[in-house]
C-alpha cells in the first residue's frame, strides 16, 4: 500500500477511480457532503472539479493505492485570506470499505499532518459527523474536540446530523 500526492493532471486521470471511492463512501454510510444512492456521473464531476482547486494550490490531494488500485484519499484545503494562511482544513478522508480496519486511515491522516507541518501549516481542523467511526480516529491521533453544532447536515439517507468540530496543533518544519 502506498500514499501518493496528486497534482492535477493526476487526479484527472484517476477521477474515474476516485468516484467510484466516493461512491462507495456514501453507499457505506459515511457523510462525506452527498445523498444516497449518489450517481457516479454526479461523483466523477465533482472530483473532476476539484483539479483546478489544486492546480491553484488551494487544495491538496492524496491517494492511497493497493497496486494500481485507489482504496483511500485525504484532502487539505488551504485558505486564500492573508490572516489564515497557518492553517489548513483536512476533508473528505475517505478509505474503500473492503481496505478499512487495515490502518489506511490512520496512514492518510498523519500523510496530511506531515504535509502541512512541512507546508508551515501550524493548526489544522476539521469537521465529521459526531458519534461516527471517524471519532475515534481523530481522537486517538491526537485531534482535540472543540464542539458540537446539532443538525450540521444531513447523513447520506437525509437525516440531519450533528458534526464535531476538531482541531489539531502542529509543529511548523
Amino acid at each position: 500500500m502506498t500514499t501518493t500526492g496528486l497534482d492535477a493532471a493526476a487526479l484527472l486521470g484517476r477521477a474515474g477511480e476516485l468516484a467510484d471511492l466516493l461512491v462507495d463512501t456514501v453507499a457505506g454510510g459515511a457523510s462525506v457532503g452527498f445523498l444516497a444512492p449518489l450517481d457516479r456521473t454526479e461523483a466523477l464531476a465533482w472530483w473532476e472539479g476539484r483539479a483546478a482547486g489544486v492546480a491553484a494550490g488551494h487544495l491538496a490531494v492524496w491517494a492511497a493505492l493497493d497496486g494500481d488500485r485507489v482504496t483511500g484519499t485525504v484532502t487539505l484545503a488551504f485558505p486564500d485570506k492573508p490572516n489564515s494562511r497557518h492553517r489548513a482544513e483536512l476533508v473528505k478522508l475517505m478509505v474503500r470499505r473492503d481496505a478499512r480496519g487495515q490502518g489506511l486511515g490512520r496512514r492518510l491522516l498523519t500523510t496530511a499532518e506531515e504535509a502541512a507541518a512541512a507546508a508551515d501549516v501550524t493548526l489544522l481542523h476539521l469537521d465529521t459527523e459526531t458519534d461516527s467511526p471517524a471519532e475515534r480516529l481523530y481522537r486517538t491521533a491526537g485531534w482535540t474536540r472543540a464542539g458540537i453544532i446539532p443538525d450540521y447536515a444531513a447523513d447520506p439517507s437525509g437525516v440531519l446530523r450533528p458534526t464535531t468540530l476538531y482541531y489539531k496543533h502542529l509543529s511548523a518544519r
